[in-house]
């Protein structure tokens, strides 16, 4: 069994193919990717120099989703991002959007907290699964920042409309369930 609080080794060769040292194989960009929404810190470097390249290629990754329609970093973002690198506040960025993130997952996780058993109406019918819907909502909106894990696969509209109108005959049930304890 792996350990997964280490950083998993990539090495890239001079070939520019990527290795990885757990399972002896080459992997690709896609693969890393994927390492990390299952929760896995990665670490790439140059086998010849002993660079680290994990931040190149980490915005490789980030950049070939964008460029492919998988759109997370809205137009002003990325203006304001490339105006960081020429003015003062490059200092501040990197800390803010640390903060920012880390407030993201902080409220991710409470959220889903709250909808645990600790919860007393976690008791109620529809309960689980509705807590089961919030938390594929929050791993596909959050593009797996929870863990920074979870990037929800792309569905087709139809299913997606389909799983909305489930979710919503869920909520009118709970919503009228709710309403009878009330009365």
């Amino acid at each position: 069994m792996t350990d997964t609080k280490k950083p998993l080794l990539i090495k890239r060769y001079a070939s520019r193919r990527l290795y990885n040292t757990e399972t002896s194989d080459y992997v690709t960009l896609e693969d890393i990717a994927g390492f990390i929404r299952e929760g896995r810190e990665v670490q790439i470097i140059d086998l010849k120099s002993g660079d680290d390249l994990t931040r190149q290629y980490l915005l490789q990754i980030i950049a070939e989703h964008e460029s492919r329609g998988e759109s997370v970093l809205p137009i002003n973002v990325l203006t304001d991002l490339v105006r960081s690198y020429t003015t003062q506040a490059t200092s501040i960025v990197p800390e803010f959007l640390a903060a920012s993130f880390e407030m993201l997952r902080d409220g991710q996780s409470k959220m889903l907290e709250n909808m645990t058993k600790a919860n007393p109406l976690a008791a109620m019918p529809g309960m689980e699964a509705m807590r089961a819907q919030q938390e594929a909502f929050m791993k596909a909106m959050t593009g797996g920042f929870g863990g920074l894990a979870g990037t929800a696969p792309r569905r087709e509209d139809t299913e997606e409309s389909e799983d909305l109108d489930e979710i919503r005959k869920q909520l009118a049930e709970l919503q009228a369930k709710l309403s009878k304890l009330g009365k």
